[in-house]
């Protein structure tokens, strides 16, 4: 709300007509409320982040499992053509 005054006031202080200063204050407030992340946009953007961290640190230590399986696979077999 001070804001909004604050923004009021400097129009006024350099005469925009009142109905002009309305507007670009409507104008303002209509852009922080569709343009601007609350807390709980946030928050919920976080609880996402990290359900989607957790899947991926889970397929990674899959994928680093096979690849680790497969290359010892492919040790033992070497050294057993070797020998």
């Amino acid at each position: 709300m001070k804001m909004e005054l604050a923004l009021y006031q400097a129009l006024m202080s350099i005469s925009v007509p009142e109905q002009k200063a309305h507007a670009v204050i409507e104008a303002m407030e209509s852009d922080m409320h569709t343009l601007l992340a609350t807390k709980s946009d946030l928050t919920n953007l976080e609880h996402r982040l990290t359900a989607e961290i957790a899947k991926t640190d889970v397929k990674l230590t899959i994928r680093m499992g096979v690849m680790l399986s497969a290359t010892i696979g492919i040790l033992i077999t070497a050294m057993k053509f070797i020998h």
